[in-house]
């Protein structure tokens, strides 16, 4: 029988610009899948929440401190050296301004053109789309 691979807890930020834009991120040189796309973000440490997980890797990774976040949903997916669980909030709200600090590419895009988009961050990136169709920056403050 195959052991089945181990479940990584992680918690991603989605966030969004005054004007609409969303941030992404690149994954840096030696890190699984270098070179791809997702939205910042990292594993959920033991005896953290998700929430606190997110406040902590977007502080390390970008430098801000998260004021205020919006639960949005959790999804799995199969990767073949792990199972991974991804905690995903809407981040609207933070103090700083986003700088890489971990020697990652991040770009501000209208609408999600960069690639290749990590595994996970693909079906996200529809999602999203849908979720915000529609959208007035007055709906979430």
């Amino acid at each position: 029988m195959a052991e089945l691979p181990p479940v990584v807890d992680a918690a991603v930020g989605i966030l969004i610009h005054p004007d609409g834009r969303i941030l992404m991120a690149q994954r840096p040189s030696g890190k699984v899948f270098s070179g791809y796309w997702e939205f910042p973000g990292g594993k959920i440490e033991t005896g953290e929440t998700p929430q606190q997980a997110l406040e902590r890797e977007l502080q390390e990774e970008l430098g801000i401190a998260v004021l205020s976040t919006l639960p949005w949903c959790c999804m799995m997916h199969t990767y073949p050296h792990a199972k991974v669980r991804l905690h995903c909030f809407i981040v609207r709200h933070w103090a700083g301004e986003p700088v890489s600090q971990e020697s990652q590419s991040l770009q501000w895009q209208d609408h999600i053109t960069v690639s290749p988009l990590l595994p996970t961050a693909a079906p996200l990136c529809t999602w999203l789309r849908d979720w915000l169709q529609g959208w007035d920056s007055r709906d979430i403050s």
